[in-house]
């Protein structure tokens, strides 16, 4: 990037002038990571100060039985499959209850798309799963099962999202979305629900008082101008509802672990290899750069590691994802070597070695609880970094 370019784009902002397309691609085309991340974290700093914040939660995946077959997807199995899985609601409640205990705060489902479990299954499910947590917030179902209630059930979204909310639903979660541009999204999905779908939920939640996360699955076949096209919709549709919260991107793993049945199921993989730390630093700068409306930018530390999670949170992130238990999404994939938990201590220790100051949060982002910041003292000698 030539440095009258360089001195433009910083301009712009500074001075919170909205970023176009070309800006964007124009920032992914930098080599200067250091640049790059510093202007997003100016940016983050500017929404944020010098707060991370996190939350204490648990994924539950009810199913993995999936009428789809998307070439990322490791977690999905079909019916009868030795490793397939249904849960009978009262398992689903048994297993979230021993899960609540360190003060859970938010429980986050997401299932595949059964093709023989009726709809009522899903309203029960959170009724249930609400009577039995009921200080906890349900994080629950995807766009893309929601466009699949409406297939099994007859209802509509809006039907369908009164029922669920009434059962205790507090917010979509943001999946489905994976990467919006039809030349990338025709090789990589296996399901019905593209952005007229993807975003007509969305509209409807937030309508309906949800806020919602949105997501961007990076690291693939896509190119950057796609992932500058992705964050775009995304900030159109904000325009239009101010219902998204956060913008997540999720890192694209290879199949390690599913080997070992004989079936490589993730079918991307011969032909991709996964981000670098370095592509998963600019892939968060940029995104904070692009998303001016959007007042959050989570690293998934699961999917990233902890070391570049730490890294992200200099170049744009604000938010560190919770105490995950068992997130078998990605577990399930990959044999990437981040823990299957974080407690509250470790999640506090990482967010306060890398500068910052923790806040604990709810769902909707409201603050619970405020954290010191990092011991200044620590500063004066070398520390051992954490691996």
């Amino acid at each position: 990037m030539d440095a009258g370019l360089k001195r433009e784009l910083e301009q712009k902002v500074r001075d919170g002038e909205r970023l176009s397309r070309e800006d964007g691609i124009a920032l992914y085309e930098s080599d200067d990571l250091a640049w790059l991340g510093g202007l997003a974290h100016e940016v983050r700093t500017r929404k944020n100060g010098d707060v991370v914040h996190f939350n204490v939660n648990r994924h539950l995946n009810m199913t993995n039985v999936c009428t789809a077959s998307c070439a990322y997807c490791s977690f999905q199995r079909k019916p009868g499959e030795k490793d397939a899985y249904t849960m009978r609601i009262e398992e689903a409640v048994r297993l979230a209850k021993a899960m609540e205990g360190e003060n859970l705060t938010e429980l986050h489902i997401v299932n595949g798309l059964h093709p023989n479990l009726p709809w009522r299954y899903y309203p029960r499910s959170l009724s249930e799963l609400k009577k039995a947590l009921p200080n906890v917030s349900l994080k629950a179902f995807t766009a893309t099962e929601i466009h699949h209630f409406e297939t099994i059930s007859g209802l509509s979204a809006s039907e369908i999202l009164d029922e669920l909310i009434e059962a205790g639903l507090e917010s979509l979660t943001g999946g489905g979305a994976e990467i919006f541009d039809w030349e990338v999204r025709r090789h990589i999905v296996d399901h019905r629900t593209h952005w007229e779908d993807w975003s007509r939920i969305h509209r409807l939640a937030h309508e309906k008082g949800l806020k919602t996360p949105c997501t961007m699955l990076y690291g693939h076949i896509e190119e950057p101008r796609h992932r500058v096209d992705h964050v775009l919709r995304l900030r159109e549709l904000q325009d239009e509802t101010n219902g998204f919260q956060v913008f997540i991107p999720l890192r694209y793993q290879h199949d390690f672990v599913d080997m070992k049945d004989g079936k490589v199921r993730n079918r991307l993989q011969a032909r991709t290899t996964m981000a670098s730390g370095a592509e998963a630093l600019k892939t968060f700068a940029v995104s904070r750069l692009l998303f001016d409306n959007v007042p959050h930018v989570k690293v998934f530390w699961v999917m990233h590691g902890l070391q570049t999670t730490q890294l992200a949170l200099q170049h744009g992130a604000d938010d560190m994802d919770g105490s995950v238990v068992e997130y078998k999404i990605t577990h399930d994939a990959d044999n990437f070597g981040t823990p299957n938990k974080l407690t509250r201590e470790d999640l506090l220790d990482l967010i306060r070695e890398a500068g910052f100051r923790p806040v604990e949060r709810n769902t909707r982002y409201e603050a619970i609880r405020e954290y010191e910041g990092p011991d200044p003292m620590l500063r004066e000698t070398p520390q051992a970094m954490r691996v």
